[in-house]
């Protein structure tokens, strides 16, 4: 399985924790190589030793934030087969995105994002590693399993479901969105909003529900997997 560089090298780590927290404070057009280097006590030489060009670095920054944030969902799933019912998912997926202030950042500033990923290749890989379309690929595995309601199309639950997590996240991410409408405890309104939408009104079986968080959690690895790939082949020292 692929590695990354950090896991052998010293520098490289260093490099990464302050790329990361200089592009938190600065964002990602006015964070220079040679500032990462400085930050890191190492020459700007040394940065390139690893990544080709300092897009080549945010990207396998940004990749790495993201492969965290799926390792954390998919232990919780291992942990606890109960938490792929949608109802308990949805908060799942987005608290743990919030949770991480390199991906509220990223949720906050969509232009960062397409900055970053201005290859097709790396466009594709983030893409079905986005809250929504793990989401959505766990619906399409628990309808497989006759967890969640099959009344009505697919697409039409996919995105009903879409935009009810980017709302939530636009939402929760950002106070002065939500104004008076502010909630206590927004997570049991997208719980009880999710269950409505998808869950059957009887509770399935529990062995259908561990059959099923196998499935995701097989489908996650999967994910993890091809970004993790990414990361590897961006790199110029993983070559």
């Amino acid at each position: 399985m692929s590695r990354l560089i950090e896991h052998d090298s010293a520098k490289a780590a260093r490099i990464l924790d302050s790329a990361r927290e200089l592009v938190l404070e600065h964002g990602v057009r006015k964070v220079t190589i040679a500032e990462i280097a400085a930050a890191a006590g190492v020459g700007k030489g040394t940065v390139y030793l690893y990544w080709e060009t300092k897009e080549d670095l945010f990207v396998g920054l940004a990749a790495r934030e993201v492969l965290a944030w799926i390792k954390t969902v998919n232990n919780q799933i291992a942990q606890d087969p109960q938490s792929i019912l949608p109802r308990r998912l949805a908060p799942l997926l987005i608290r743990t995105t919030l949770s991480n202030p390199w991906l509220r950042w990223l949720q906050s500033d969509d232009s960062a994002m397409r900055q970053l990923l201005h290859r097709p290749a790396d466009q594709e890989r983030f893409a079905e590693a986005t809250t929504s379309a793990m989401g959505n690929a766990v619906v399409t595995i628990l309808r497989d399993h006759g967890i969640v309601r099959d009344d009505l199309p697919l697409p039409r639950q996919m995105y009903a479901l879409h935009a009810v997590l980017v709302g939530f996240v636009t939402v929760m991410n950002n106070a002065d969105v939500a104004g008076p409408l502010s909630i206590d405890d927004p997570e049991t309104a997208l719980a009880d909003t999710v269950q409505l939408l998808l869950e059957r009104p009887r509770a399935p079986a529990a062995r259908d529900v561990a059959k099923a968080a196998e499935a995701v959690q097989v489908r996650f690895t999967e994910i993890h997997d091809n970004l993790l790939g990414l990361v590897a082949t961006g790199a110029a020292g993983t070559r």
